[in-house]
């Protein structure tokens, strides 16, 4: 059996396991190298490649020592400058692994380089999306622009409803906070809030998030609702003419929230 197992790491980040019960794991995004050698200690898992979503230090600085410990693949997208990617990718790619694949998605607008990673995983759709999709959120724009990142987002909300969305970084009840100013009589939205206070009290993290339920509470996957329209013209003071500028101007928001 495969199974998807966070390994915390930093103050909030989530490095995910997938491990099957022969023993073989890979690695999403390792951006410190030691939780993971625990971890695999630990569980008596011999790491057999790494997959890479982009260049951030969080996401890649554990990577050479790993590679020091394991001769194995590093997945990552083929115009990337990360020098350790043995295996180049580009959109619509497969990457085989054990008894699994994921297909390669580009999702440019955090960073350029930016690939998620998606495919059926023990009976499920699973999405590996690094920080283009947060549960009630997304990244910030460090090299995109929000036309580029929309466009990410719109590919990764075409998915099915039932896929599980692993992204690298527990930022949640931020986020929701943030989505409560944008929809403050939104049920869903303090439904959400409610739920993920439970589980972070128990220390339990809040994801995988599923996208059928995102697309009811993240106002980034929601621009053209006039609720979120409405609101970002009103903090904007400018008329959103499009769904990108309504989208443009709740990121705006966002980042000074």
């Amino acid at each position: 059996m495969t199974e998807i197992l966070p390994i915390p790491a930093f103050n909030d980040n989530y490095i995910w396991s997938i491990q099957n019960d022969q023993g073989d794991a890979w690695v999403v995004d390792p951006g410190d190298a030691q939780p993971v050698l625990r971890h695999l200690a630990e569980n008596s898992l011999t790491l057999r490649g790494i997959l890479i979503t982009h260049h951030h230090h969080d996401h890649i600085g554990g990577v050479n020592e790993l590679l020091a410990n394991y001769a194995v693949p590093v997945y990552g997208f083929m115009r990337s400058a990360i020098k350790a990617i043995t295996i180049p990718l580009q959109e619509g790619d497969r990457v085989e692994l054990g008894d699994f694949s994921l297909a390669v998605l580009e999702t440019p607008g955090h960073t350029l380089d930016h690939i998620a990673y998606f495919g059926e995983i023990a009976g499920a759709p699973r999405l590996f999306c690094g920080d283009t999709l947060f549960s009630a959120g997304c990244g910030r724009l460090f090299e995109g622009d929000p036309a580029m990142m929309r466009q990410s987002l719109d590919k990764l909300k075409r998915l099915p409803a039932n896929t599980y969305i692993y992204c690298a970084h527990e930022y949640t009840l931020s986020n929701l906070r943030f989505a409560q100013a944008v929809m403050p009589e939104s049920d869903e939205v303090n439904k959400r809030k409610l739920q993920c206070e439970s589980l972070r009290a128990r220390g339990v993290p809040t994801l995988p998030a599923v996208l059928g339920e995102e697309v009811a509470y993240n106002p980034f996957l929601m621009a053209e609702h006039p609720a979120v329209r409405r609101m970002a013209q009103e903090v904007s003071g400018s008329p959103c003419a499009t769904a990108t500028d309504t989208f443009a101007a709740i990121r705006a928001w966002k980042d000074r929230f």
